[in-house]
């Protein structure tokens, strides 16, 4: 049977690790993961297109100074995308964040079993926690960071706008600018809760570890004569 510091210590990372996975979910589900905001010029109308969107979903809508303005669009991300670079890449990150929500779901479960038993095999205790929660964490840093270039440099946002108009050539498009949502600054959380993970387990190994040579000490200058006896 676990000790209660063992106990408090591990319901404690099962705690952190079980937001991990939660606010992975909320990532998957919302759509403010960024706003772009793409400048349209063209002979009968002049303005911008705001388009948001998440993972899954988005919505757009137009504000023009003179032109004849559409109604606001719900989209499917994937669905707009077809087969472009920007699809695959887009793939890629919702990947990295399901296996990132894999990894989280794992290390709360292995924090929750070691806070009720003492497992004998190494990868079931700290060490287990310590590789789910690290990759979890590495997992969501790669996500964050495929998302920021298809988004920047690989021009996500200007695919869609131009699968959801094509009624204005590629010509008419002007820059863009991107304001990052809830959504995709979660990522940062997701982050910390298994930075905070790692580092309870971490203090509760070493103070194991400490309370270990405290026990042995005694041992060690006991006179020798005595230990014989």
């Amino acid at each position: 049977m676990p000790t209660t510091k063992k106990i408090l210590m591990f319901l404690s990372s099962f705690l952190t690790s079980f937001g991990a996975f939660i606010v992975v979910c909320s990532m998957l589900g919302t759509q403010e993961w960024v706003s772009s905001r793409i400048a349209i010029s063209d002979s009968s109308s002049n303005g911008s297109l705001i388009i948001t969107y998440g993972l899954f979903r988005g919505k757009s809508r137009q504000e023009f100074s003179h032109g004849l303005e559409e109604s606001d669009k719900d989209f499917g991300v994937l669905e707009k995308l077809n087969t472009s670079s920007q699809r695959t890449l887009h793939l890629v990150t919702i990947l990295f964040l399901v296996l990132s929500l894999c990894a989280s779901l794992l290390s709360s479960g292995l924090t929750f079993y070691n806070s009720i038993s003492n497992p004998y095999q190494t990868f079931l205790g700290p060490v287990g926690v310590y590789t789910w929660s690290g990759l979890g964490a590495f997992l969501i840093f790669v996500a964050m960071i495929l998302f920021v270039g298809n988004t920047q440099s690989n021009h996500l946002s200007k695919e869609l706008a131009q699968t959801l108009y094509p009624v204005y050539p590629a010509a008419t498009y002007g820059g863009a600018t991107h304001s990052y949502g809830y959504s995709f600054w979660l990522t940062l959380l997701v982050i910390l809760l298994n930075v905070v993970t790692v580092v309870i387990i971490f203090f509760f190994q070493k103070a194991r570890y400490q309370r270990k040579q405290e026990e042995r000490k005694p041992m060690e200058s006991a006179p020798r004569d005595g230990i014989l006896f």
